[in-house]
């Protein structure tokens, strides 16, 4: 890896805000300062993003990611053509736009594996139109996890410092419910706890946020932290990690930015996303941890409503390239140290 590591930048739903998110984030010099970014999808939605965000950027198509230049103005494109594209529908959810999104990111995961590019960045994926192109796999993160044999994957957050792990995430809430067992809460803190040792933190404090009002009250708010959380707990603390809890979710994530705990568990999906969002909804970013690379995302869907009238922020995307060039760097160390 050189000192700017190689971003692969997938352009995600081409009906979506993802080619105007990606061409207007690649507009700043900080893109570039960080890393070596490479879009990769198909050349005409990211020229169209192009013309409806009013930007002066020229796009390089390259055929493969050592011929790219990555320099500040010109978007090198790792070109993916998708049949059909042309007549695809801003701001609708369709076979086609799903296709393209899932041969990019395809490809993009078969570079990394590679080592051909060092990090991915994604653009969103809407979730539907993936299903109707045909798709195996519900989401990127299950795509991940399947084609690169990393069951052991976990979503992580990171915004203005405070670090977010997620026991559960795409469930309704009363299957997150479900999942609080002693055996749940372990395993998720042993994974949290190699993912921190690996971005270079051994030993981190990590708290895991109670599910009831006010950590159960000793049984009056539920009995979910009595039998799930303070055995899963103290079972991780026999396997050495740095456990503490159950803590109030509502204390929980100021403690943690006040630098009590290096990173906190989210027993479900919106428990942890409205903490990071209400920080900084534009800039959290979204870590995949456990794989054989970085893979980054912003924070939010393909937001339809105003797909293709140039008014998206590009935030979060650059959020995004910023965090991947920053943790692959910390990934490459913790290989070169093994």
């Amino acid at each position: 890896m050189t000192d700017r590591p190689l971003i692969g930048v997938t352009l995600g739903d081409p009906a979506g805000i993802g080619p105007e998110i990606v061409a207007k984030a690649l507009n700043e010099q900080p893109a570039y300062s960080v890393g070596r970014p490479l879009a990769i999808g198909d050349r005409a939605p990211l020229e169209w993003a192009i013309r409806s965000s009013r930007l002066s950027l020229d796009v390089r198509s390259v055929a493969s990611p050592d011929e790219g230049n990555y320099e500040h103005g010109t978007i090198d494109l790792l070109d993916i053509a998708t049949p059909g594209i042309a007549d695809i529908k801003i701001g609708e959810i369709q076979a086609t736009a799903g296709k393209s999104a899932y041969d990019a990111f395809d490809k993009a995961i078969e570079l990394a594996l590679a080592h051909d590019i060092d990090a991915i960045a994604t653009a969103p994926l809407n979730k539907e139109a993936l299903q109707l192109a045909g798709s195996r796999y519900l989401d990127h993160t299950t795509m991940l996890s399947a084609i690169t044999k990393s069951p052991d994957s976990l979503t992580m957050f990171s915004v203005r410092g405070l670090i977010i792990f997620f026991m559960a995430r795409h469930m309704s809430l009363r299957a997150s419910c479900d999942e609080v067992t002693p055996a749940n809460v372990r395993q998720v803190l042993g994974r949290a706890n190699l993912a921190m040792r690996t971005f270079g933190r051994p030993n981190a404090r990590i708290a895991v946020a109670a599910l009831n009002p006010h950590g159960g009250e000793n049984g009056m708010f539920g009995e979910e932290e009595i039998e799930g959380v303070t055995p899963g707990v103290a079972q991780a603390r026999e396997d050495g990690v740095n456990a503490f809890g159950p803590v109030p979710a509502d204390a929980v994530f100021h403690q943690a930015l006040q630098g009590k705990y290096d990173a906190v568990i989210s027993l479900y999906h919106d428990q942890g996303h409205i903490a990071a969002k209400t920080l900084d909804f534009d800039r959290t970013v979204s870590v995949t941890t456990a794989l054989p690379f970085i893979r980054t995302s912003v924070d939010h869907g393909t937001a339809f409503d105003i797909a293709g009238k140039g008014i998206a922020s590009a935030a979060a995307m650059l959020a995004s390239i910023e965090v991947a060039a920053e943790y692959a760097q910390l990934l490459a160390i913790h290989k070169a140290a093994a």
